[in-house]
């Protein structure tokens, strides 16, 4: 596929297409189990992005030899029940020894060729919604500068443990084509890649923007990734802000996620029932802004 996307796909016949796509990183928290639930969760994102269903993955791993044995299965066994929840199958994987810890899954997945959702699928008058809020990355880095409240920990490791099963499921059932996860190169950054790959602008209106309870608290300090500023160096020229908001706001759309939620380019048309039933099943979705005839994203 020429497009960006969060996965390689190969069609197999004309229902079905194999998805592949593999991820880890280090730890973003200091629990083990919660730590290997997050990355396992945040692999199995881009199977989702594309409007697929995992079934099978292997483990990716790095472990320095002096790590505690607890800790290494406790890794493995937050990837593994994560995987479990989303029905996946983990058959063995590969480790290696490194200085620094590092996890994730190999994932493989199916999508009927019909129905794939692609960052090239995207159509004026689109309604974008977005189904995570924004401020993973300021946390987290909070979290290791233990500077972060349990309340804020605890949410924000919720979140980042969330499958986005749910919300790829309701992008499909109600004609969804264009679609990406939000993860290291931030809300801006992967919206960007949707808005260059479908030939189109976005307008988000920043009021309608979810963040994390401690979000812009850890972003008036400038607790932030080093990330967060790379992704506003390369991405900013794309980006117009009609409505002036202060450095510390701006740097939160720039913040990088893990595991963050999906951003899906809705046909206006099902965006009601599409939020009917996501209020049926539990599944948070925000509408943030729309799909515009253009050529760059625009903050309203």
């Amino acid at each position: 596929m020429s497009d960006p996307d969060d996965a390689a796909v190969w069609r197999l016949d004309d229902e079905r297409s194999l998805v592949v796509t593999t991820d880890f990183f280090t730890p973003v928290v200091d629990t083990p189990y919660e730590y290997g639930a997050i990355a396992a969760a945040n692999s199995l994102s881009d199977v989702y992005a594309m409007g697929g269903t995992p079934f099978l993955a292997l483990n990716v791993a790095a472990f320095p030899p002096e790590l505690p044995p607890d800790f290494l299965s406790e890794i493995l066994r937050g990837g593994a029940e994560k995987a479990r929840q989303a029905k996946v199958v983990v058959a063995g994987g590969h480790t290696i020894q490194d200085k620094e810890p590092k996890y994730g899954l190999i994932v493989l997945g199916f999508v009927h060729p019909d129905k794939m959702m692609t960052k090239g699928g995207a159509r004026p008058g689109d309604v974008l919604l977005l189904s995570k809020p924004l401020g993973f990355g300021t946390t987290t880095t909070a979290i290791k500068g233990q500077k972060a409240s349990q309340a804020d920990m605890d949410e924000v490791i919720t979140w980042m443990t969330t499958l986005n099963r749910d919300a790829a499921s309701l992008g499909v059932a109600f004609g969804t084509r264009g679609a990406t996860d939000i993860t290291g190169f931030s809300l801006l950054g992967h919206a960007w890649e949707m808005a260059s790959a479908s030939g189109v602008g976005l307008r988000f209106e920043w009021n309608k923007i979810p963040f994390t309870s401690g979000a812009m608290r850890y972003a008036e300090d400038f607790i932030f990734p080093g990330g967060a500023s790379d992704n506003r160096l390369y991405f900013r020229k794309n980006v117009r802000f009609v409505h002036e908001i202060e450095e510390h706001e701006e740097l939160l759309l720039f913040d990088p996620q893990t595991s963050g939620g999906l951003l899906l380019a809705v046909p206006p048309k099902n965006v009601e029932a599409m939020l009917q039933r996501a209020e049926v099943i539990h599944q948070p979705l925000w509408v943030v802004g729309e799909v515009t005839e253009g050529n760059h994203i625009e903050i309203v």
